[in-house]
């Protein structure tokens, strides 16, 4: 009898189980995802790889990052190697590939070495982008530039020449010597020198503080040592610039040798209204990072292929189109901007 009973109790509610089912399939179709969901996939990764920790410029760039994959809905992940190498970055890219993030964002700390570890990413539909320190145009879809690197150079040799009357040695303390970035502008500021007006200037020496700050103030102070007569410095590297302010000032050598270069307001502020670094040029690295996350979303969504002609809006900074970049595209923020003692107490609180 409880065998029996048993029995009935199990029919009745097998046959509600595939009742339920009978309706919940009666339209064929209901039981797959709708095309909405097929196409969202759910929340989008946004992977930003910098050059290494520690780095207040890229501390920046991630956060502007960061801001606009949050107003995109997505989830923002952050990754940067203690060490500015290519193989330091390439074990951060194979382990993203593995999470099966949606894109890569990176500024690559060497143009050709991180190509393999990136194909591999593409490969595996993965939107990869550079920006600020570009990969070569095999490496990724497009890149990121925070300026015309043309205007970059120009500028900072015209800031030295005006600084140190066109007169004198100068030297360059640059980042690593694989950085694509800081190489093209150095490549510019030396066609800059070769004309007429420059004639009388002497570059001396291109250092690399691979963008660690002891190591820059090393560099900084070997400069000194090696040529007592050098009258100027070149640093186009946030990190370097910080260490020679830092040299000079702690040599009682302002108005003796001259710094400009590419810098943060918050770090140089002090530099500028002492007058050891009269005046020097950035962008707003949120504003790059914020621009390349948009960027890294118009990819994933189809608005763009990275071909030149293509544009889309990247959130507050406006309209952007992919442009030409040699054998490869990329897109353009805008020209340097001049921090000096007029305006530094107004931008150290942004940036």
């Amino acid at each position: 009898m409880k065998k029996l009973f048993m029995l009935i109790v199990t029919s009745v509610l097998l046959l509600g189980v595939l009742a339920a089912c009978s309706q919940g399939s009666s339209s064929g179709d209901s039981q797959k995802p709708s095309k909405d969901k097929e196409d969202d996939g759910g929340q989008k990764k946004y992977a930003f790889i910098f050059k290494n920790t520690g780095n207040p410029y890229g501390e920046k760039m991630m956060d502007g990052f960061e801001e606009a994959i949050k107003e995109l809905n997505g989830e923002a992940i952050l990754r940067a190697p203690d060490q500015p190498t290519a193989e330091a970055q390439i074990q951060i890219i194979e382990q993203l590939i593995t999470q099966k993030v949606d894109s890569i964002t990176i500024t690559g700390n060497d143009p050709d070495a991180l190509q393999p570890a990136l194909t591999k990413a593409m490969d595996a539909g993965i939107k990869v982008i550079s920006v600020d320190s570009a990969v070569n145009a095999k490496s990724r879809i497009t890149h990121v530039n925070q300026a015309d690197p043309e205007a970059i150079g120009r500028v900072q040799i015209e800031a030295i020449s005006e600084m140190i009357g066109g007169k004198g040695q100068i030297a360059i303390l640059s980042a690593t010597s694989q950085a694509t970035n800081q190489n093209l502008w150095i490549e510019y500021m030396q066609k800059e020198l070769e004309k007429d007006e420059y004639k009388d200037i002497e570059l001396v020496k291109v250092a690399y503080g691979d963008d660690l700050r002891d190591k820059s103030v090393s560099e900084t102070e070997a400069l000194l040592k090696t040529y007592p007569k050098l009258k100027g410095i070149i640093a186009p590297t946030t990190v370097g610039i910080a260490a020679a302010g830092k040299v000079l000032t702690d040599k009682g050598l302002k108005g003796k040798v001259m710094l400009t270069g590419l810098g943060l307001p918050s770090e140089m502020a002090s530099y500028i209204e002492s007058g050891v670094c009269p005046w020097m040029y950035l962008w707003n690295p949120i504003d790059v990072g914020y621009a390349a996350g948009y960027t890294a979303s118009a990819l994933i969504k189809g608005d763009i292929e990275g071909e030149v002609g293509d544009k889309f809006e990247a959130g507050r900074t406006g309209a952007k189109e992919v442009v030409e970049d040699g054998d490869g595209t990329q897109i353009m923020l805008g020209e340097p901007f001049k921090f000096e003692k007029s305006n530094i107490a107004e931008w150290k609180e942004v940036y």
